[in-house]
């Protein structure tokens, strides 16, 4: 693979796992207030929290789904970007 294919490849790599923590933060944060923060749930029906938790869990899955997804199919790109980090 050429040095530019390469370079193409780990951007777009970063972009997408970056995207998919960015999701699982999201998800963890909307669990977290849902659970521990009841205040923030105000005038909403017990249907909206409902709706809400299971939106926060399917985030979260797909989130995950997606990282070790990620893992698998980007082994060179997630070395790499492991590798920068420390």
């Amino acid at each position: 693979m050429s040095s530019k294919k390469k370079k193409m490849r780990q951007q777009l790599y970063e972009m997408l796992w970056t995207e998919a923590i960015a999701d699982r933060k999201k998800a963890l944060l909307s669990i977290d207030l849902l659970s521990d923060h009841p205040a923030g749930i105000g005038d909403h029906s017990t249907d909206d929290y409902w709706k809400n938790s299971r939106q926060a869990l399917e985030l979260l899955v797909d989130a995950d789904d997606k990282l070790e997804c990620l893992r698998k199919y980007f082994k060179e790109e997630h070395l790499e970007s492991q590798n920068r980090q420390v």
